[in-house]
């Protein structure tokens, strides 16, 4: 609001160039797509924002606008393309603008106050090239922290994995508009404003592409979850159950600290655990294999192992599979999870009211062999904070 009144005090300077940049940053809000899997929904957006930040001439003129303009405008033009999404009831959209706000102020803090003294146009050629990556760098740290401490708040799942996780995916499409805002910056100093289409077709090109990889992946994951379904169909399990160890066992993996890769596997993993039971002749009741004897808990996992082994699903989700009925120090940490969650879901599903409660006492005083104790004590932190949503039944 400071930086706004500001400009309303003093008026808009180098209007073109706040119109150019300024629609460049509401078409790339327009076309914001969010998901949950892609770090940044809106690159065009953050790319020209970017830009208009690190921007200390225009074809060769000094630019006037400073770092309240710079926010001021990024502000009013991250608001206008947010408008739909706002009206169709999109989540997310006030953490989006807040970090879109914030890196691109802090961009601004660093680049204008150089650029006003003259400081950048004396670094010419390499110098000026460096200095822009650098800062770009800063920037997707500092959004990168932003992120990440924005999750940690709203979820209390631990800070370290999560920054980590922000900062591998820097590398896919943040780098892109990384390196596309500082070219845009360097060919609006010398060409001028025209330069901004030609720069802004690249990007729009991966973030196409982009979107149809995680179509495929959306379509990869909903294979996993009918593959799962099959043992519902079967009436080898209760409804609802692969979903509800998938959803449970990704929390707990996530406040372990798994992040990526490793948290999609055990996601897969949980939706199938159950699919080595397709190949019994006589359904266990209930589908309850935790209170199987050891050696038939092994059979039923080396089975479902080698189902999933046949559907081409990554074969560590088949490892984890197989897995899971191992001797607890044996196991990796997604077959643990597996496990724990999947007795604490047969256990507490038909014991009433407090059966959530018996259920975790019953893996708490049998944390000695059957399941890990770090394991059951994040599961326990997962149920208290009661931040987790059931999926419907089926």
């Amino acid at each position: 609001m400071v930086c706004v009144g500001s400009v309303l005090r003093t008026g808009l300077a180098d209007r073109p160039a706040v119109l150019a940049l300024g629609a460049l940053v509401v078409l790339g809000e327009l076309l914001r797509r969010p998901a949950a899997d892609v770090r940044e929904t809106a690159p065009l957006g953050a790319a020209g924002a970017l830009a208009y930040a690190l921007l200390g001439e225009v074809a060769g003129h000094p630019a006037q606008h400073g770092v309240a303009q710079t926010v001021a405008v990024v502000l009013a033009a991250t608001l206008a393309g947010s408008v739909p999404h706002i009206a169709r009831g999109r989540c997310g959209t006030a953490d989006h603008l807040a970090r879109r706000v914030l890196t691109v102020g802090f961009a601004a803090v660093c680049f204008q106050p150089l650029a006003q003294q003259g400081v950048v146009h004396a670094w010419a050629g390499p110098a000026h090239a460096l200095l822009l990556l650098a800062l770009c760098a800063l920037t997707a740290l500092c959004d990168a922290v932003l992120a990440a401490a924005s999750v940690h708040v709203r979820t209390d799942w631990p800070l370290a994995p999560l920054l980590r996780e922000e900062l591998r995916g820097m590398v896919g499409v943040t780098s892109a508009v990384c390196a596309t805002g500082a070219v845009m910056a360097l060919a609006v100093a010398v060409v001028g404003l025209w330069a901004l289409p030609v720069f802004s077709v690249p990007l729009l090109l991966t973030q196409l592409s982009h979107r149809r990889y995680a179509a495929v992946r959306a379509t990869y994951r909903q294979t996993i979850a009918s593959l799962a379904r099959a043992t519902e169909i079967a009436g080898c399990t209760p409804p609802g159950h692969a979903h509800r160890v998938a959803a449970l066992g990704t929390a707990v993996g996530r406040d372990l600290g798994l992040t990526g890769r490793g948290l999609a596997v055990l996601e897969y993993a949980a939706l199938m655990h159950d699919i080595g039971q397709l190949s019994l002749v006589d359904p266990v009741p209930g589908g309850a294999t935790a209170g199987l004897p050891p050696a038939e808990q092994r059979r039923i996992a080396l089975l479902g192992g080698a189902v999933v082994r046949q559907t081409g699903v990554d074969a560590e989700v088949a490892v984890v599979v197989e897995r899971q009925a191992d001797p607890c120090p044996e196991q990796p940490l997604a077959a643990r999870i597996v496990r724990a969650v999947n007795a604490y879901d047969e256990k507490s599903r038909d014991a009433g009211p407090g059966g959530g409660l018996a259920a975790l006492e019953h893996l708490r005083l049998a944390t000695g062999g059957d399941y890990a104790p770090e394991v059951v004590e994040s599961l326990a932190r997962v149920l208290a904070r009661g931040c987790l949503s059931s999926p419907p039944v089926g």
